[in-house]
């Protein structure tokens, strides 16, 4: 069943809304990143973005039928996806600190290529040809933008595509958590195993630098709230409309770091992303019209 088109249309701005929420959350750790070590931002992102975690929690409708549970069976399940969050973070962090804004965040939407190929071995699933197709445009256009072997490669390149390996196999994990766990509580055991990786690597790193100002301190407040709602965002579009539905909408975040990392950096980095950034849309986008095409022709004829 479609979804209403006012629910669609709510569910596209709640998703650009999102999306453009953590490219904001980007610009601040950029900018944060000159002077504070990004295992501690990513810390101080997971400790404040609690409070829209909590949020969601509280808001949610179905934990509260539920009776309010906080306890769920897979509960190692749902603090190692946060571990996967936390390792993410760590690297997606450090490469907007080492790279442009746009190139960095192009790079980790390789994640819906990544999350058809572990999508075999984490779930069984069975995948054609053409999603097979799929993940080699994508992957040719990650290795178009990273260049290796050429003057422009730098082994940063690499912290993107290990920031979408993280975040694609929280997305896979998910499908193995008991379907009648509300999602909200699902959300709130990531943010915790996520903040609680993120301070092991803050602590094994020793790397914590003490907050010099005021305005650090609500940079840092700023930065988790603004990525907690953005995750608020994302679960607010995906209960309204399919992910297939929503996906190519996702892509406006490539345009969207273009532009910030233009406007705050003075970044420009047209020669690096075309024209890999089409082929990683390409692959994206051929994913989803599949995923699209198979729930269609896998929907019961009703004949009246």
């Amino acid at each position: 069943m479609l979804p209403a088109p006012s629910h669609f249309l709510r569910a596209v701005f709640y998703l650009l809304l999102a999306i453009l929420l953590f490219d904001l959350q980007g610009v601040i750790i950029k900018h944060l990143g000159e002077r504070y070590p990004v295992q501690q931002l990513a810390s101080f992102r997971n400790l404040f973005g609690l409070i829209p975690s909590l949020l969601v929690l509280w808001m949610s409708r179905e934990w509260h039928a539920g009776g309010r549970k906080l306890g769920i069976r897979q509960w190692r399940l749902g603090l190692v996806r946060g571990l996967f969050i936390a390792a993410a973070q760590f690297c997606f962090y450090l490469s907007i600190t080492k790279m442009e804004l746009a190139t960095a965040s192009t790079l980790t939407y390789i994640s819906p290529v990544m999350i058809t190929m572990l999508s075999v071995p984490i779930l069984g699933h069975q995948v054609g040809i053409w999603r097979w197709l799929a993940v080699l445009i994508g992957f040719l256009g990650v290795l178009v933008i990273m260049a290796p072997g050429s003057e422009v490669f730098t082994p940063y390149s690499l912290l993107p595509i290990g920031a979408a390996l993280g975040y694609s196999l929280s997305t896979v994990c998910v499908r193995l958590v008991d379907h009648r766990v509300p999602t909200a509580l699902i959300n709130m055991y990531a943010s915790v195993g996520s903040l609680v990786g993120a301070l092991a690597i803050l602590y094994g790193s020793g790397g914590y630098q003490p907050v010099a100002t005021a305005q650090d301190w609500a940079l840092l407040v700023a930065m988790g709230m603004v990525g907690g709602f953005a995750v608020l965002g994302l679960i607010s579009a995906y209960r309204l409309a399919k992910p297939a539905s929503l996906s190519p909408y996702e892509y406006f975040g490539i345009p969207f770091a273009f532009v910030l990392g233009w406007i705050f950096f003075d970044e420009a980095p047209f020669d690096k992303l075309i024209p890999g950034v089409f082929l990683i849309i390409a692959g994206g986008m051929l994913i989803a019209w599949r995923e699209r095409k198979r729930r269609i022709d896998s929907a019961p004829v009703l004949t009246e």
